[in-house]
């Protein structure tokens, strides 16, 4: 079956040209070029993944995601001129899943589409799969269940998204050692990290955020500096 995917583009040419590609490629693509009609589609359509321009009128990128995101868990690929901010958008906590900065080659944009997809759907099995032997791991109190994607911390239930369930998993599954963000980027997300994507950082401060852990001296989740990130033991 096709996967729906949302193009929330307001360059008309752009977006005929990228809908072209990736309808070319065995997507159903439908088109929406202002803020506020993409949160009703995006909420009424539920589509299998969203493309989210930065620059929009009505509602800005930023306000189309944090309004659809209560209501609307799959993944979110926003668009950003690379004039743009990121520390902004880190800051805002906004739940996209993944960026790409414009103009994006198609092909990059394409693998980046597969990647979230591959994600989404193994994420219903857990991150190593339904039988995997240790299913739960405990590391100084916090407790990551792969079957039922629980995670909680001295007891405390945390909620975490889709994409930073998987990112805490792989840290806590190789707690204690250093994970460099090739290695990460490529064990989940399925491609060559580009060097200048810094979702996963995003997603590092938010995880941080939600287990209280202080982001300017981490005790549980480590920034070790040109090599990583480490969970500790």
């Amino acid at each position: 079956m096709e996967k729906k995917i949302l193009l929330v583009e307001d360059d008309f040419d752009l977006a005929e040209l990228t809908a072209s590609y990736l309808i070319s490629n065995g997507y159903q693509v439908d088109i929406v070029s202002d803020g506020i009609n993409a949160v009703d589609q995006i909420l009424q359509q539920q589509p299998d993944l969203v493309i989210l321009d930065l620059m929009l009128p009505g509602l800005d990128g930023l306000e189309v995601c944090q309004k659809v995101r209560p209501k609307f868990d799959k993944p979110i690929l926003m668009l950003t001129a690379r004039s743009d901010n990121i520390d902004e958008i880190l800051g805002l906590e906004i739940g996209a899943d993944d960026y790409l900065g414009k103009p994006v080659e198609p092909r990059l944009l394409l693998a980046h589409i597969k990647a979230l997809l591959r994600r989404t759907t193994r994420s219903g099995e857990g991150a190593d799969g339904p039988t995997n032997s240790n299913a739960v791991l405990n590391v100084n109190g916090l407790e990551l269940d792969n079957r039922s994607r629980n995670v909680s911390l001295n007891g405390q239930p945390i909620t975490l998204s889709d994409p930073e369930y998987d990112l805490l998993w792989l840290l806590t599954r190789n707690a204690g050692n250093i994970l460099s963000r090739e290695y990460i980027f490529e064990n989940l997300r399925g491609i060559d990290y580009d060097g200048s994507n810094r979702a996963i950082d995003i997603n590092i401060s938010r995880i941080r955020n939600k287990l209280g852990d202080n982001p300017s001296n981490p005790s549980i989740i480590k920034t070790i500096r040109n090599k990583g990130y480490l969970l500790v033991v």
